[in-house]
């Protein structure tokens, strides 16, 4: 049962109306095993998957069209809006369409393991606005890209954990979390296996579309946290992400334009997370970005190029640079 407060929906039992927004874009094969690994998922507890498509080029819209299943919605976009234009038109569509509870967030490459939905309808939510999921890779590994963190510049133990050597594993949630039975506070996840409350909304609005790829995610929880809402890890929602299509930790980002959204979005989640500290570290980040130059082989005057552009667009939080005209300056030496 559940009564509506303030035009919000509070859930008395279990957690409520959750909808899927998936975002793909010319990853047809991938679609094909996620969406029906969502519509597996009984309707009371999955009352809908909106598939946000970015403008596929290889069959995806003729194939989305010939499926059936009433909860099935097709958001066909005009023009290709990234990941994060994606989940904010996505997810804008969920709460005017359906006004659901919670959303579940994913990529088209992403899904939840089986019965990992009926898991999180088994208890109350409401002790946090948003839940991150436990993703591994399909071999059973955990999925580095995708594991929670806790903000260093906001806890004392955390910052000195990661400063005397620990890195990333200082902050991020590390293999004991994912093996323990209770769930974790955490400040960062990805949109990756997120479900994300009408009160998370409510509180801080919907991700920002402009950002088309990169940081949109933490940007968005981050935020979250800092305007006082609760996220918490739960290891026993697990999800699957198989992204064999990219070379997880490689020091070169290709093609070379994802350079200036990597860049400028990191800009604004180390301002983001580091506040006042974020003026005395920038030299060295920006130092670390420079050396980079190295594995970028006959592209460093077009990788410096973009990197000054991100520096600059980040600091001035300049979101409105069409990707086009990203994707120009990558084939353009500047000269």
């Amino acid at each position: 049962m559940a009564r509506v407060v303030d035009g919000l929906t509070e859930q008395q039992n279990g957690a409520g109306r959750l909808v899927a927004v998936v975002v793909t874009y010319n990853r047809l094969a991938q679609l094909q095993v996620t969406l029906p690994r969502l519509l597996e998922s009984q309707p009371e507890h999955l009352q809908a998957v909106i598939v946000v498509d970015n403008a596929s080029t290889d069959g995806t819209g003729h194939w989305l069209g010939e499926q059936s299943d009433p909860r099935l919605e097709v958001l066909r976009c005009d023009e290709n809006l990234g990941g994060a234009g994606g989940f904010e038109a996505g997810m804008r569509m969920a709460v005017e369409q359906f006004e659901p509870d919670w959303l579940l967030v994913m990529d088209d490459d992403a899904r939840p393991e089986s019965g990992a939905l009926e898991l999180f309808h088994a208890q109350e939510r409401d002790q946090a606005e948003a839940w991150a999921a436990a993703v591994y890779h399909p071999d059973g590994r955990i999925c580095d890209m995708n594991r929670p963190s806790v903000n260093p510049f906001w806890n004392l133990a955390v910052l000195r954990r990661t400063v005397t050597g620990g890195g990333r594993n200082g902050f991020h949630i590390g293999a004991a979390e994912y093996a323990a039975s209770e769930t974790a506070s955490i400040d960062g996840a990805s949109f990756v296996g997120l479900f994300i409350s009408r009160a998370a909304i409510a509180r801080v609005g919907f991700p920002d579309g402009r950002l088309f790829i990169y940081g949109d995610d933490v940007l968005y929880t981050l935020g979250l946290r800092q305007a006082g809402g609760e996220i918490r890890f739960d290891p026993t929602l697990r999800f699957e992400h198989d992204f064999s299509t990219i070379a997880e930790g490689s020091p070169r980002i290709a093609p070379l334009w994802k350079v200036y959204y990597h860049t400028r979005n990191l800009v604004m989640v180390y301002r983001l997370a580091a506040g006042w500290l974020f003026w005395p570290i920038l030299p060295l980040i920006t130092l670390k970005w420079l050396l980079k130059v190295r594995y970028y082989d006959g592209e460093r005057g077009r990788y410096l190029m973009l990197l000054a552009r991100a520096l600059r667009d980040g600091l001035l939080r300049r979101t409105g640079v069409s990707h086009p005209e990203v994707k120009a300056w990558a084939r353009d030496s500047g000269r």
